[in-house]
């Protein structure tokens, strides 16, 4: 029996590029969006290409009925889920200095960064434990992508910043409180990636990148992430939970 994964936000960006590893690794998935399905068709028809099944839901991560009605899909239309990707989340709609960050933009990015991820853990979580109950050679594994500006401090984007902080200690207490059963909780930590959400600072990290920003000069790929992902979906890293692996060019590597 094929193996089913959710990835949130999977059909673009960093999401599609884990989509299509873990296509390739031969699961079926289920992905949700904000876009109507029938915007994404061709990105299921391609994904479909690899053999799996995949399921698109309309589903906004932040808000509590739809990712009930997305949990509810996936067990009416496979019945089983194997690991979770949290993945899909936002930038500001506007870089505003931290002595100008709103309320409104605040609420919204940890509202879909933070609080949507963890409440779908929390949900998919009883789901592997119930199915765990049912069948002991159940695997399930869950995997929460983050981002470096979990350390590194953006001062014209600090709520995006402190979204992804919040969410790399989400993957570490959930990675405690479910290792007893055998579920073990990664974090992937990306660099700079060429995804919609940089392409307006597309020429600033050129520059960078030409400075020697990172170890190996090049923009990060959404399938640098999905192979990461790929890796830990299969059991590479079985003895690893808890971990995060760094998918950044070695960016972050402190060096004189």
């Amino acid at each position: 029996m094929r193996k089913v994964a959710l990835v949130t936000g999977g059909a673009r960006g960093i999401g599609l590029g884990i989509s299509e590893s873990l296509a390739r690794e031969g699961y079926d998935l289920v992905l949700c969006g904000q876009r109507p399905a029938e915007a994404v068709g061709e990105v299921v028809q391609s994904l479909e290409r690899f053999g799996g099944a995949v399921h698109y839901v309309t589903a906004d991560v932040s808000d509590g009925e739809a990712r009930a009605r997305l949990l509810t899909s996936a067990r009416e239309r496979f019945g089983r889920l194997n690991l979770l990707v949290n993945n899909a989340g936002v930038a500001p709609r506007v870089r505003n200095d931290i002595l100008d960050t709103t309320e409104e933009s605040y609420d919204w990015v940890l509202s879909v960064n933070l609080r949507g991820p963890f409440f779908l853990t929390q949900a998919v979580a009883r789901w592997m434990l119930e199915q765990r109950r049912e069948d002991p050679s159940f695997e399930g594994s869950i995997v929460f992508v983050t981002s470096i500006s979990s350390t590194v401090a953006s001062t014209n984007r600090v709520e995006y910043c402190i979204s992804k902080a919040g969410l790399s200690m989400a993957a570490q207490t959930w990675a405690v409180r479910l290792a007893e059963f055998g579920i073990p909780v990664y974090e992937v930590r990306p660099g700079v990636i060429q995804t919609d959400m940089t392409a307006g600072v597309q020429e600033r990290y050129n520059r960078l990148i030409e400075q020697g920003l990172m170890l190996q000069p090049r923009w990060g790929l959404p399938e640098d992430v999905g192979r990461a992902v790929a890796m830990l979906a299969r059991g590479d890293l079985s003895y690893s939970t808890g971990q995060v692996i760094m998918v950044d060019g070695g960016m972050l590597v402190d060096r004189l």
